[in-house]
């Protein structure tokens, strides 16, 4: 009988990690909606503000107004790395933590290389090893385009002041709720456009002139950058903890029937050795 107390046990311990795990899944779900509606509308903005930026600053060639986009010797890399403040999300912090390590010390082997974690996940295993020159986490607490414009400023100071010589960021890309994409996009110096026939054919008016626009330009799509960057790790997020936990509560689903099953075949043996206790005794007072 022991050994059924001990499976019952296990059997309502599997059952409150199964009310666990599907309470999260369904929390997960209604936040991801949410999220992914924020970032499928902001994707066409950004992507169309940073097309127009890169062909004004590339059309400069050189004037004061494009500081950001003046190509340097890399010699100092920061590697701006997005995770979350919490894990249950399967290998969505992982895979970023993975990308920011191999960035040091294979891509940019030689080089110095610096770190900024958004994220409290990313900050707890990037400390051990790395440099770490601004840590921020309560970030995700109320994502806002003022706040991750408080940090896009202090990036885009680091590097005009000469403190770096390059700037990237790793984020998860949301792609839909089972897939997030591991993305290292360069947030300094500003890239020029990929065809250089879409900067010629370009037909800008310009008022009041190219440098006034890009200088007013260049600080607001480098904080949208970023925000677009925070908001698809959000998504990401969501979307592997809502993938994680349903795996988890499908797991501890089968495991609830195997111990089930184990506790019927348990219970079944034990009554028959019952019943053959009793006969044998009966069969012995009869003799």
């Amino acid at each position: 009988m022991a050994n059924l107390k001990e499976i019952r046990n296990r059997i309502a311990s599997v059952g409150s990690t199964m009310q666990i795990t599907s309470a999260m899944k369904m929390v997960s779900a209604a936040k991801l909606k949410k999220a992914q509606d924020a970032i499928t509308a902001m994707r066409p903005y950004s992507e169309k503000l940073t097309e127009l930026l890169q062909n004004l600053s590339a059309s400069l060639d050189g004037d004061t107004g494009s500081k950001y986009a003046a190509q340097r010797d890399v010699k100092k890399v920061l590697v701006v790395a997005i995770t979350s403040n919490r894990g249950l999300a399967g290998a969505f912090n992982s895979n970023i933590i993975k990308e920011a390590k191999t960035l040091a010390t294979e891509t940019y082997a030689g080089k110095q290389v610096d770190f900024v974690t958004l994220g409290k996940k990313g900050n707890d295993i990037l400390k051990k090893t790395h440099t770490i020159v601004e840590y921020n986490n309560g970030i995700f607490d109320e994502l806002s385009f003022e706040s991750t414009s408080v940090i896009a400023e202090k990036l885009m100071e680091l590097y005009a002041n000469g403190s770096y010589d390059k700037i990237v960021l790793v984020y998860n890309l949301f792609k839909n709720a089972a897939t997030q994409l591991v993305m290292t996009e360069q947030f300094l110096p500003i890239l020029p456009p990929k065809s250089t026939e879409t900067s010629a054919n370009a037909d800008y008016l310009f008022e009041p002139s190219k440098v006034e626009i890009v200088e007013g330009l260049i600080p607001k799509s480098l904080k949208t950058q970023l925000f677009k960057a925070l908001r698809d790790s959000v998504a990401s997020e969501h979307g592997a903890r809502m993938t994680a936990m349903h795996k988890a509560t499908d797991n501890a689903t089968e495991l609830r029937d195997a111990l089930k099953l184990q506790y019927n075949k348990a219970r079944q043996a034990a009554i028959t050795n019952e019943i053959l206790e009793i006969v044998g005794g009966a069969e012995a007072l009869a003799g």
